[in-house]
């Protein structure tokens, strides 16, 4: 009886162990499959919300705009602020990257080094937040990533990442915050009004964009002079080829 035991046991075992396997092979394909479907949906079709959007507690105003309706002056104004080798990189700046990582590593409050695909990525399909959570969004944000920069490509990343930024409280996409703010569509934003909403997305809820004072002042007058680089040496070009 007791050799007849000592057989079955590691056969059952065997047995938990590759069900475990199973069903975790059949969740990476579901997963794999669904984020694919997913992101080619989407390169086609407005993104209609956000996770981020949902959990606001101030709730969500947001206005999709095609890009062609939306300034080119916006489209400098960010890279300048927020991604200057957006269209040279693959959807990693791994300088920045580095320097990020230094700079964490001398200091207890974290600094990233997201790209505008990176950031996108994660608004589209993923959570913010700080946490444990973070880096398990981190791995997931590398993926999705990935899949915009090969399946989207960077004119449609600005797109999407125009229309799905925060940049106020409860305001999200570069039309809303210029209606809230100027009173106007984005396709009218001139290069300071541009520099300004471009200054607060870091931190869009802290930052004021109607007359600012101090730090986020002085950075958006520098991310309007930027600007003017970005649009002399085709910087953007990836955007309007």
């Amino acid at each position: 009886m007791a050799s007849f035991l000592s057989r079955a046991r590691p056969a059952a075992n065997r047995s938990f162990g590759y069900r475990i396997s199973w069903w975790i092979a059949r969740a990476a394909i579901w997963f794999v499959a669904g984020s694919l479907a997913l992101t080619v949906l989407y390169k086609f079709v407005p993104v209609p919300v956000t996770l981020t959007m949902v959990m606001d507690p101030n709730g969500f105003d947001k206005s999709w705009t095609p890009l062609s309706r939306i300034d080119r002056t916006m489209v400098d104004a960010v890279i300048a602020g927020e991604d200057a080798k957006f269209c040279s990189h693959n959807g990693f700046d791994t300088e920045a990257i580095e320097k990020a990582i230094e700079r964490n590593a001398r200091s207890n409050r974290l600094r990233g080094g997201s790209t505008i695909s990176q950031q996108t990525a994660k608004n589209v399909f993923l959570w913010q937040g700080t946490g444990w959570t973070r880096y398990a969004r981190k791995g997931l944000e590398v993926w999705f990533t990935f899949l915009i920069e090969n399946i989207w490509g960077k004119r449609r990343i600005m797109e999407v990442y125009l229309n799905v930024a925060e940049t106020g409280v409860g305001t999200y996409g570069v039309e809303a915050g210029a209606q809230r703010y100027f009173k106007h569509s984005a396709a009218q934003l001139n290069r300071i009004e541009a520099a300004r909403i471009a200054a607060a997305l870091p931190a869009p809820k802290r930052r004021e964009v109607v007359d600012p004072a101090g730090f986020t002042r002085r950075h958006g007058n520098t991310i309007a002079k930027r600007s003017g680089v970005v649009r002399n040496e085709a910087l953007d070009a990836c955007v309007y080829q």
